[in-house]
């Protein structure tokens, strides 16, 4: 039922300049691969094939990664180094990508609202690749929320359970309990204070949303930061019942920061090379 994954990846990557000076942040490497192909490979674990990311000025490296390079492949053929590329071939052939570029950075709302030509009139997810995300042995985290919507069809947000002293950097999300680890979602606020948060279950960068999104987020104002927030359109859902939150089985590291990225980086490395 959800056949197409949105990827926003038109954000400046400031806090790791000036490496993203001219590389996308979605493009730094944890090991040999870049973030977003990790993402790319979750989303076709869970049975998505078409890939509609939305980019920007200074994003053609997104576009070139997931494209044949003919010149490379006839330099390495036959070599020691051919196999490399395998993993990227293999999601080439078996994913359809497709790109529109967000002028603007207005927040993720209007990220996830620029993607509408590539996404229609279905239900969607939406991955942020700088959420890197593992469940070793298992299914992943996207395949678990497809899982969960086959059953609920509605939106879900993935949380996982924050320091009530960093609530202010996520959207928080509070319900009731209906099941293990999943919440029926009745408030969501944008990155509250410790003080004032409702909860300290914080919306992490996977999501199911149904089409009507983006009518939502065509009339929802711009909220904090003077951005259009996708807590505020979800909140419409969710008073409505029908948005669920989701504590997913894994790990994730918030590679967007200068410290998540290098856990990743020492956690794959560990799993791979011990």
């Amino acid at each position: 039922m959800i056949r197409k994954c949105l990827f926003p990846a038109a954000g400046y990557g400031t806090r790791f300049l000036p490496a993203t000076k001219a590389t996308p942040k979605e493009m730094l490497p944890v090991l040999t691969k870049p973030l977003i192909q990790y993402g790319v490979e979750e989303a076709l674990e869970a049975g998505i094939h078409t890939m509609a990311i939305v980019t920007g000025r200074g994003k053609r490296a997104i576009e070139d990664h997931f494209d044949i390079s003919y010149e490379l492949e006839h330099q390495i053929k036959g070599t020691s180094k051919e196999p490399l590329l395998h993993e990227i071939r293999a999601l080439i052939d078996r994913c359809t990508f497709s790109y529109t570029r967000q002028r603007e950075m207005k927040g993720l709302g209007h990220a996830i609202l620029t993607g509408e030509t590539l996404i229609g009139e279905e239900p969607f997810a939406v991955l942020l690749a700088d959420d890197l995300c593992e469940n070793s042995g298992g299914q992943g985290v996207l395949g678990q929320m497809v899982t969960l919507y086959n059953k609920h069809r509605c939106s879900i947000v993935a949380i996982e359970k924050v320091p009530r002293h960093e609530t202010d950097k996520y959207g928080i999300v509070a319900g009731e309990e209906i099941g293990e680890g999943l919440y029926r979602v009745h408030d969501m606020v944008e990155k509250p204070s410790p003080e004032k948060t409702p909860s300290t279950l914080a919306i992490i960068g996977r999501y199911i949303l149904t089409p009507d999104i983006f009518d939502i987020l065509r009339e929802t104002p711009p909220g904090r930061g003077g951005e259009i927030q996708i807590t505020d359109a979800l909140l419409r859902q969710a008073r409505k019942g029908r948005v669920l939150a989701y504590r997913f089985q894994g790990q994730r590291f918030d590679c967007g920061s200068v410290e998540g990225f290098v856990m990743a980086t020492n956690h794959f490395y560990k799993k791979f090379h011990s």
